[in-house]
């Protein structure tokens, strides 16, 4: 059975960091292009970072230079380091994993930066 399981969300002030990982069970992880995505109140789910099978990262314009993706294959893990913090950034913050006709999401974790 294949799982992606999100930690690290949390409330948190602006400007702070959090570091958000997703377990990845049941898949060969090394495989996969890995995202993170994220959903705010009454708003589609957006692609906020991806890092394919060969570690190349893409990220959407209102992270960069803030957040930084990355993976652990041993570890079967993948991560969201998420700094400088903002109101704009509260969110579900999603796990995906592609690969070929296959793809998982992860159940979400929430996010909410607030002072």
């Amino acid at each position: 059975q294949v799982q992606l399981v999100e930690s690290g969300g949390g409330l948190v002030q602006p400007g702070a960091s959090l570091a958000l990982s997703c377990a990845a069970y049941g898949i060969m992880l090394k495989f996969y292009t890995m995202a993170w995505y994220r959903q705010a109140p009454g708003k589609q789910r957006e692609l906020v970072a991806e890092i394919s099978s060969g570690d190349t990262t893409n990220y959407v314009d209102f992270v960069k230079g803030r957040f930084a993706i990355s993976r652990d294959n041993a570890k079967s893990t993948v991560y969201l380091q998420m700094n400088d913090l903002k109101p704009e950034d509260t969110a579900v913050y999603y796990c995906n994993g592609k690969w070929r006709g296959f793809e998982y999401w992860g159940q979400g974790t929430q996010v909410t930066v607030s002072s």
